[in-house]
């Protein structure tokens, strides 16, 4: 199982570890402070994540007094509460739903062949959450398409791109991806923002060949058991088939020009 695996929590099971009833959890969820995944039979699901914001917002109604939009509204200047995913998010949700229902296959079937659990592939497929870079890699193979397919684009191509017109996705926690161009099938252009600490997740490899060069911050980067730590400046350059991680190692936002060639799997 890859490390994007969540512990998920029945509702009842929530409302016994914050000491509130289950009525309270939903009045919350309709605030905002959570947004649980749902099963197919459309049972809620909940993180630690919403555990602790939970209990938090017990606290605060309870020992400060606030009402609960002034709770909702603390934690989000905070940055406690996660902001509801961009249309980028949304739109390959509905794309990994649409593709898993024209194949007919059970959420099981693809969890299992990307190795994640069937909640968060459902949390993925709901918009609900996030799949890191090598998740979403696998599922384009195993869907025979390519990882294109997810950002949406489908303008015409175009030989200038600026920079709000760019497709952008949010490849778990921390790592943004934006598309420098499309409608070329030969290569895959991207900025990569990469926060500190987040990275690629699970190793992955795949057909083709892949150039980067560091424009900001530094990066670390293993293949097949060897390590490589880049700076600004740095380009590198090596074959996709090569079992390969990577993540942020420093205190400040790295950015990437990354380049892959073929946009296939």
């Amino acid at each position: 199982m890859s490390s994007d695996a969540q512990v998920f929590l029945k509702i009842g099971d929530v409302a016994r570890l914050v000491g509130i009833s289950p009525s309270a959890i939903r009045a919350w969820e309709s605030l905002g402070l959570t947004r649980p995944h749902r099963t197919e039979s459309r049972y809620r699901l909940y993180t630690n994540h919403d555990v602790r914001l939970l209990k938090k917002a017990r606290y605060l109604r309870k020992v400060r007094g606030l009402n609960a939009p002034a709770i909702v509204q603390m934690l989000r200047l905070e940055g406690a509460i996660k902001p509801a995913p961009t249309n980028g998010t949304a739109a390959i949700g509905a794309r990994l739903r649409r593709l898993r229902s024209e194949r007919g296959r059970s959420l099981a079937q693809v969890a299992s062949a990307a190795g994640i659990s069937v909640g968060f592939l459902s949390a993925i497929e709901r918009s609900q959450m996030t799949a890191s870079v090598g998740t979403l890699r696998r599922l384009a193979r195993y869907y025979r398409t390519n990882i294109l397919d997810f950002f949406d684009a489908t303008e015409l191509n175009t030989r200038l791109v600026r920079p709000p017109k760019r497709k952008v996705l949010e490849a778990g926690p921390g790592v943004r991806m934006e598309l420098l161009a499309w409608g070329n099938k030969v290569m895959e252009p991207h900025l990569f923002r990469i926060k500190p600490n987040a990275g690629s997740g699970e190793e992955y490899a795949h057909e083709g060949e892949e150039f980067l060069f560091v424009l900001r911050g530094e990066l670390h980067i293993a293949l097949a058991g060897e390590e490589y730590h880049l700076k600004r400046g740095d380009s590198f350059y090596f074959e996709s088939a090569t079992p390969h991680h990577w993540r942020n190692p420093g205190r400040s936002e790295t950015w990437l020009l990354w380049v892959n060639t073929p946009p296939t799997f």
